[in-house]
């Protein structure tokens, strides 16, 4: 497993033409192929911490919310569901999360989207990896950055991964 760090920024992926088209500093990494949030860590040169996943949740019909979560957490669903003052709320397929976001699973990000984020609160302050909804590109940047631009809800919505 090779990972290339791309200073220049240099790619057409949706995610990273988003950030460059809202002027947001951030850095290309072209990991290679991972199949963990700890590979894609060791691949990136940064925690598992820092390896954020976006999970696409589905409140309703047609009604679709992103979580940003830390890659050594886990989405805490009660916790989600009282942020959002809803009863029920589910994952949809990878079928209907391409078709919400237009990126297949392993890719998805809120970079380039229209949908609300949430982000749990262990992100703010640091630097992130995320998906650039290409394959084998990621990103990384300010989570602060990605929660301004993004308008995104900062909130306690993950829990410690280990007990699942």
């Amino acid at each position: 497993m090779t990972s290339h760090n791309d200073p220049s920024g240099a790619s057409d992926a949706p995610g990273v033409l988003d950030l460059t088209r809202r002027s947001i500093n951030h850095r290309v990494i072209h990991p290679g192929h991972v199949t963990s949030v700890e590979e894609a860590a060791r691949a990136c040169g940064v925690r598992p911490d820092q390896v954020v996943k976006t999970l696409v949740v589905r409140r309703g019909v047609g009604d679709y919310v992103l979580v940003l979560v830390p890659g050594d957490r886990s989405l805490s669903w009660p916790k989600l569901r009282a942020l959002l003052g809803v009863s029920r709320l589910s994952l949809p397929d990878a079928d209907e999360a391409l078709s919400v976001t237009g990126y297949a699973r392993g890719t998805i990000t809120p970079l380039g989207l229209d949908l609300p984020v949430v982000a749990d609160q262990r992100v703010v302050g640091g630097e992130i990896t995320l998906g650039t909804g290409q394959r084998d590109t990621v990103v990384a940047l300010a989570a602060n950055d990605v929660i301004e631009a993004y308008a995104a809800i900062v909130a306690d919505v993950t829990t410690d991964a280990s007990t699942r």
